[in-house]
């Protein structure tokens, strides 16, 4: 398996109690930031079709993610997170089927891999920090990130970041814990920004997403057939 830390998470509708909130459970805000988030694939969407996730972050430089531990359900999505450029563009050559040209950098094989800009959106964000058990002194804290996105939508994300897919249950456990405290309903789910940003700017490619998740779980926080690519 590629290494990378694997990212547990789950979406949620924002609020303007949100932070709140946050502040009364113990939640501490580490800092403000503002980005563009550039997204890449194929025309044909063959990467974000089989939920490979390729981006690249101003001033962070490039994430690929891809998915996780198999047979997890609920609301949450469970994604290995991959930012070294050469296993990102090993990844992609296997998920694309392409031969392999050589250890260049991912900049380098987006023209010979026939990856294109399809979504390019700025983000203010808010980052949370909570422990949910202060009296667990080696306790990672859970991660709460705020987001309201350039073309008007707002969304939250409860996170943690393991390295074993053994760990994997226990995070989801204090994510459902943290989002019921919040007052997320155990179900509810909200898709993600770069969804939205396809179904109001790229319909075709979101109708292309709906055909291939619309039956079995959404990609990218969009797990609930009503609240979702739906």
């Amino acid at each position: 398996m590629a290494q990378g830390l694997i990212e547990v998470e789950r979406k949620f509708v924002t609020g303007p109690e949100t932070e709140g909130r946050l502040q009364e459970l113990g939640g501490t805000l580490e800092h403000r930031v503002t980005f563009r988030d550039i997204y890449y694939d194929t025309p044909e969407l063959n990467l974000m079709r089989t939920d490979y996730w390729l981006r690249q972050r101003e001033n962070s430089g490039w994430e690929l993610k891809i998915p996780g531990m198999a047979g997890v359900s609920g609301p949450h999505n469970v994604y290995l997170e991959l930012t070294a450029e050469p296993e990102i563009v090993a990844q992609l050559y296997k998920v694309l089927g392409a031969e392999v040209l050589g250890a260049e950098g991912v900049a380098a094989v987006l023209g010979p891999l026939g990856l294109q800009e399809v979504a390019s959106y700025v983000t203010n964000r808010s980052v949370w920090k909570l422990v949910l058990s202060r009296a667990d002194q080696e306790e990672l804290p859970l991660r709460v990130d705020l987001d309201t996105a350039d073309f008007g939508y707002a969304v939250g994300e409860v996170e943690a970041l393991v390295h074993k897919e053994a760990e994997v249950p226990a995070a989801l456990e204090k994510i459902n814990k943290l989002s019921s405290m919040l007052g997320v309903l155990a179900q509810e789910s909200a898709p993600s920004k770069l969804i939205v940003y396809l179904q109001r700017f790229r319909p075709q490619d979101y109708q292309c997403l709906l055909e291939v998740y619309g039956s079995r779980e959404k990609p990218e926080g969009t797990n609930d057939a009503d609240s979702g690519l739906g």
